[in-house]
């Protein structure tokens, strides 16, 4: 029903936009009560005005004492807080190479993502069983229906619905990290390469079902179809704005922009100011500056820095992923770095398990840890739990464009052999190779 439609009706979230309020390094302390009351009300014009009046009470709020971050949303304010450029290999691979690396990363993410959908939402204990249960723990292959026995199906709540490897029928199904990947084509085709925020909105209007949309990209959605524009749309009712939503959306500009990742992140933050401000825009650089990276170096420590080259130096994201890095060059078991990233981040709350900053270091602990081996990266990715779906494509995507097509086994391939489903319209259906040459019509050579 209408009426029950997450993310349209912003008290039903106070709560969140209290936290991602402390996040922001906001003195909100003492709204939290007020905040979560508000939240629990039922649905009516008393508690939006209440509702209403905590907002202004948050935006006046004083920063908190010793906040020592740095994170504008506006793009010339990014590129000035970034650290120092990561030199990469120079010039671009040449177009066969490049259209192997792109079907390589578009193989690569369809994988993923089919990977980690049947147990997105699943918390790491639920997982582990579920794997424990099946002899695929630690997970190292698709997950089946046809693992389970009926009476275990039924004990773990499981669906033959959930888009297992076994009951795909060759198609990837219709997923927003696909989707969107789709869509940044479709935007470049429609608006060029100098497309602006106010057309990636209008390419979501025409092109999207809003119920095809979820948390912040909902938000936006309402908000444009309510006469805003960017970067308003970003703001209004949005307690979403720093979840992973921008994050799943930027593997396209880093296609297009091979070995050019200053390029790519440019690209993307006009993509993600439409729906998300300070780390949610930085997810969706970051991740399309590694995979510019990607086309032209096979270092998985390099393209990381390469992608956090990208962002604010004194963020959030940028601090959490470069512990990540310095647990790997310290030596740390991939499982104390998954276990800290745990103790850290609340899988169980929404705001956690969704929000950018620990899934963009679950992608760069799975591809620091993968050893280049593409079912190990995407496995490590999906087994820490938090937003399976998306980091196994992510991961899936910046490895599938380091190694080519070659670098993604048969087996990965093997239950989307048909195409991918999509909602995007002249899109139905998309093969790893239609939308590789598609996309190298719009690659765009490194300096």
């Amino acid at each position: 029903m209408l009426e029950k439609q997450k993310w349209m009706y912003f008290p039903a979230d106070m709560d969140i936009e209290w936290r991602q309020a402390l996040d922001e390094g906001k003195d909100v302390a003492g709204l939290r009560g007020a905040c979560l009351e508000v939240s629990k009300r039922p649905r009516c014009a008393q508690t939006e005005t209440e509702a209403e009046e905590l907002l202004r009470r948050i935006d006046a709020a004083p920063p908190a004492a010793g906040y020592a971050y740095v994170e504008p949303s506006d793009l010339a304010s990014i590129l000035a807080a970034r650290p120092p450029s990561i030199p990469l290999p120079g010039g671009t691979p040449d177009r066969k190479t490049l259209e192997d690396k792109i079907t390589g990363a578009w193989l690569g993410r369809v994988a993923g993502c089919l990977l980690g959908k049947p147990v997105e939402g699943f918390l790491k204990r639920r997982l582990d069983a579920l794997l424990k249960a099946t002899g695929n723990y630690p997970l190292s292959r698709y997950m089946e229906f046809g693992d389970f026995t009926p009476a275990l199906a039924e004990e773990l709540k499981l669906s033959a619905s959930a888009c297992w490897a076994d009951t795909t029928g060759g198609f990837a199904p219709v997923d927003d990290d696909t989707n969107y990947t789709v869509l940044a084509l479709k935007i470049v085709e429609t608006f060029g390469m100098d497309f602006r925020p106010a057309d990636v909105l209008e390419a979501w209007l025409f092109c999207l079902p809003m119920f095809a949309t979820f948390t912040a990209e909902r938000a936006a959605y309402r908000n444009a179809a309510a006469g805003l524009l960017p970067p308003a749309t970003a703001l209004r009712h949005n307690p979403y704005r720093e979840w992973i939503g921008a994050q799943i959306r930027g593997d396209f500009y880093g296609y297009i922009h091979p070995g050019n990742p200053e390029a790519a992140a440019e690209t993307a933050w006009r993509d993600a100011s439409v729906s998300h401000v300070k780390n949610g825009i930085y997810g969706e650089m970051f991740v399309a500056a590694m995979i510019s990276a990607a086309a032209v170096c096979g270092e998985a420590e390099r393209v990381v820095e390469a992608g956090l080259a990208q962002i604010p130096r004194h963020s959030r994201l940028a601090e959490a992923v470069r512990g990540v890095l310095e647990q790997r060059a310290a030596g740390l078991p991939f499982e104390e770095v998954a276990a800290g990233i745990h103790s850290r981040y609340d899988e169980s709350q929404s705001h956690g398990w969704c929000h950018t900053v620990p899934n963009a270091m679950i992608v760069a602990a799975a591809l620091l840890y993968g050893g280049l081996d593409f079912g190990k990266t995407v496995c490590l990715a999906v087994s820490c739990a938090f937003d399976t779906d998306c980091n196994g494509a992510t991961a899936g995507s910046v490895l599938g464009m380091m190694l080519g097509a070659g670098g993604v086994p048969a087996y990965w391939r093997a239950p989307f052999a048909n195409g991918v489903r999509t909602s995007i319209p002249d899109y139905a259906v998309v093969t790893a190779q239609e939308f590789a040459a598609k996309t190298l019509a719009f690659a765009a050579p490194a300096p």
